[in-house]
């Protein structure tokens, strides 16, 4: 894709009701009453979801595109989504209050945009040194994340589900190399949520400006560093054109997004609608993440191979340690502020280490096994 149309494009970074036959009733009532089931089962329902970044984005745009067609091959045409991408009908980071408003049906997103509603919205999404994308999907589906994401959505008229994850996240591109943690201090960074607020406790002075004006802010100094994604997005950007050194990251180690719906709108479809987009929205999440795993790969492999002369490495270790201490005296902080922070954040505490016991003995096995000889390296 050419980078300045990736640019520009990133600017913008009905019931069907169920008769109910009455025995006694007329026959006209009857009658009636058959009519109505028969053009309520054939009417075709279009939903409209608004994107928070364009239809074109890689991965996160164009798989919504896909989810819209799988939804109409799924129920035979009977049930349509309509994608808007960011500012075609709502501004990128209006779609929350907007499909809270019932101004349209359902938004993709990231919950952490949210957090000035909720500080807990930011939970929901990821954290600094919190859990990964697998660890995540188990903690949402049967450590009790879904049940209450949905509650603290629910005042706001909206029903989440899970609309993909990217994975870890990088820890961005900078315009120097960071040696120490004094490195740090004074720099310009592109970083949002509670990742920016710990960047600023170790003197990083964070800005949240558009994706398609990221570019150019770094190549003419406007900022020292930014976060995106990951490799299969950062190499489409550009950044390693103006910011050679490339860190790896733990601001965000596994970040959901979400397609949340219009609780009302949603409730109000056929039961066999409602299905076909939970069978849908589980589709959509998977295939996000494991295209992300994919393309973050390759272009990994790409920049280790030193096809786009980027030196790739991690934080020293000052700088890890006193994001961790950072880290842990926010999420304190939040946690004493706001009730819903707190019981989210009690929950993820306790199931937390539960879940990292089980995926630390995963990579301890396989490297034991592999320095056995017995794998091919």
């Amino acid at each position: 894709m050419d980078r300045r149309k990736f640019l520009k494009a990133a600017t913008v970074a009905g019931v069907a009701g169920t008769a109910m036959l009455v025995s006694g009733c007329s026959n006209n009532e009857e009658k009636k009453e058959v009519k109505n089931v028969n053009v309520n089962k054939n009417k075709t329902e279009t939903l409209k979801i608004c994107l928070s970044w364009p239809k074109t984005l890689p991965i996160m745009g164009t798989n919504m595109l896909w989810f819209a067609d799988k939804v109409k091959e799924l129920s035979g045409g009977s049930l349509k989504i309509k994608i808007f991408g960011a500012n075609e009908l709502v501004p990128a980071l209006g779609v929350f209050d907007a499909c809270s408003k019932g101004q349209i049906d359902g938004f993709h997103s990231g919950p952490y945009y949210w957090k000035g509603k909720n500080i807990a919205f930011a939970l929901f999404s990821s954290f600094p040194f919190g859990m990964n994308a697998n660890e995540l999907d188990s903690w949402f589906d049967f450590a009790g994340g879904m049940d209450m994401w949905r509650d603290l959505y629910a005042p706001y008229n909206l029903l989440p589900f899970k609309g993909g994850n990217t994975g870890n996240q990088m820890g961005g591109w900078f315009r120097k190399p960071i040696k120490s943690l004094a490195d740090m201090k004074g720099l310009k960074m592109r970083i949002p949520g509670l990742g920016g607020e710990v960047m600023a406790e170790l003197g990083v002075k964070p800005v949240n400006i558009p994706g398609g004006e990221i570019y150019t802010a770094l190549e003419r100094g406007v900022i020292d560093a930014t976060e995106w994604v990951g490799p299969s997005l950062d190499i489409k950007m550009g950044f390693y054109k103006v910011a050679k050194y490339y860190y790896s990251g733990w601001h965000e180690p596994g970040s959901i997004l979400e397609l949340t719906f219009n609780k009302k709108r949603y409730e109000s479809l056929p039961k066999e609608h409602q299905a076909i987009l939970q069978a849908a929205t589980t589709m959509l999440h998977s295939k996000i993440f494991t295209e992300f795993e994919y393309e973050n790969a390759i272009q990994l492999k790409n920049i280790l191979e030193g096809k786009y002369g980027v030196h790739l490495g991690v934080f020293p270790n000052d700088v890890n340690e006193a994001a961790k201490k950072a880290t842990i005296k926010i999420l304190n902080k939040y946690a004493s502020q706001s009730k819903d922070f707190a019981k989210v954040y009690d929950n993820i505490k306790a199931y937390f280490p539960v879940v990292r016991k089980w995926t630390d003995t995963l990579p301890k096995w396989y490297l034991d096994i592999r320095d056995e000889g017995t794998i091919v390296d």
